[in-house]
């Protein structure tokens, strides 16, 4: 599962340059959290846009996550891009003073949702097309927000599993304290992804990588080394979270139905 960077930084730097172009876009717009994956993505953004035509939101919960803002915004500053700090505090404390709940993942949920509505805001007021920082790892466990960090314009890292975004972030030169975090939402204190998943990233990348790329099945992959209910609890969350993946689907009623039958790409020759 090892990647060349510098054909990776190619490829994915191309592909931002010319999805951004056919909708006549020059500039995008990411969440900027001080993470390895917004990192990683702003990394790119800068060198395939110029840093001048790029926005990051830093939007923190109160004041949990200084640390994080901190990071953030020496990304922002070592690559001459523009940033924004906004407080998503009020806006979400004041729903849930109408709405109260005790649950922290409803609680997550509408935090992710907020900063997303927050984004798509400003790319309206700067013309500029949103991109998405959910890897492959978060996108084939359903491990993000519907209609939050899920959502997005285009998406340069989702094809790049969690221990390989690593890698990148290394051959781009992020610096080490970014490489070396924890990860984590950052939607509640002492929160990581690999304590609410149960398992190392590590780990999962390996049994996706041989369930997903290499289509090897269930009893292959035990047999390579790996528990039986690690493999279970994959591919369960694999199938749970499969309609986090798709457009919703559409009940068929005319010949040509949007999903179905009417597929054609942006540029199709009326």
């Amino acid at each position: 599962m090892k990647i060349n960077g510098s054909f990776v930084e190619k490829v994915l730097t191309a592909f931002i340059k010319q999805e951004l172009s056919k909708f006549n876009y020059k500039k995008g717009i990411l969440g900027l959290s001080g993470g390895l994956d917004s990192s990683v993505c702003t990394f790119l953004a800068a060198k395939a846009l110029k840093p001048a035509n790029v926005l990051a939101l830093i939007m923190p919960y109160g004041e949990s996550f200084k640390r994080d803002v901190e990071d953030a915004k020496e990304i922002a500053k070592l690559l001459g891009i523009r940033s924004k700090i906004i407080n998503i505090s009020p806006v979400v404390n004041a729903y849930f003073s109408t709405y109260p709940t005790d649950n922290r993942i409803i609680k997550g949920n509408k935090m992710a949702r907020e900063r997303m509505a927050i984004l798509y805001d400003f790319s309206a007021r700067e013309k500029a097309l949103i991109l998405g920082t959910s890897n492959k790892t978060e996108l084939l466990l359903g491990y993000g927000t519907i209609h939050g960090d899920m959502a997005c314009g285009i998406n340069p890292l989702g094809d790049l599993y969690k221990t390989q975004i690593k890698q990148l972030a290394l051959h781009l030169g992020i610096p080490e304290k970014i490489r070396k975090k924890t990860p984590t939402a950052g939607l509640w204190t002492n929160q990581t992804d690999e304590k609410e998943l149960g398992l190392s990233y590590a780990k999962m990348d390996k049994i996706l990588f041989q369930l997903v790329d290499l289509r090897k099945s269930k009893k292959d992959v035990i047999a390579s080394g790996f528990k039986k209910e690690e493999v279970e609890k994959i591919i369960s969350l694999i199938k749970k979270s499969e309609f986090k993946r798709k457009l919703p689907p559409i009940a068929k009623i005319s010949a040509r139905t949007v999903g179905h039958d009417f597929l054609f790409p942006y540029d199709w020759d009326k």
